[in-house]
């Protein structure tokens, strides 16, 4: 009989070490942030492409059939102004975000051309950047650093990854 009741207490201390671990574990699952889901649900008519910062969101916004490039602060819920992005003659197709917001990578077409650009928040200006060899380009992901990107390029029929160090 003795030999079974220790059988027993160590199996209800497993058991109630079990339970409490597994209440921990569903406290820490994934939840929607639902005040931000609310303003992007609010705020726009269709969003794709999303990157994140550490505090900003970049997305192409479809405004009345136009794609544009939109960037948010995700603790204010406040859309971030970015002059010289947005061209009547172009369409973004991807875009990424430094992890501090200073940099953005983003690939647009325009008129024939697909173009492959870094924009600096600071000075709000636009620097292409040449694929070598020549290519087009369809993705585009910065580090967090905005120092290094990686560029999904199509070339003679064929999908590469090429992976650009910038200049700072």
């Amino acid at each position: 009989m003795k030999s079974n009741n220790c059988f027993k207490l160590p199996f209800c201390i497993y058991f109630v070490f079990l339970l409490f671990s597994l209440s921990g574990c569903a406290s820490n699952e994934m939840r929607p942030m639902y005040g931000l889901n609310n303003f992007l649900f609010q705020s726009s008519n269709s969003l794709r492409e999303p990157s994140l910062g550490s505090k900003w969101l970049v997305a192409l916004v479809n405004y009345q059939g136009k794609d544009q490039i939109e960037m948010i602060d995700i603790n204010r819920k406040k859309r971030i102004p970015l002059p010289g992005i947005n061209r009547a003659d172009s369409q973004p197709i991807s875009v990424s975000i430094s992890a501090n917001g200073e940099r953005l990578a983003l690939i647009r077409q325009r008129a024939d051309q697909t173009e492959l650009l870094i924009y600096r928040r600071k000075v709000a200006s636009l620097q292409p950047i040449v694929l070598s060899p020549k290519g087009i380009p369809r993705r585009v992901s910065l580090d967090s650093s905005g120092r290094v990107l990686a560029v999904q390029v199509s070339r003679s029929g064929k999908w590469d990854v090429e992976v650009i160090r910038l200049n700072v």
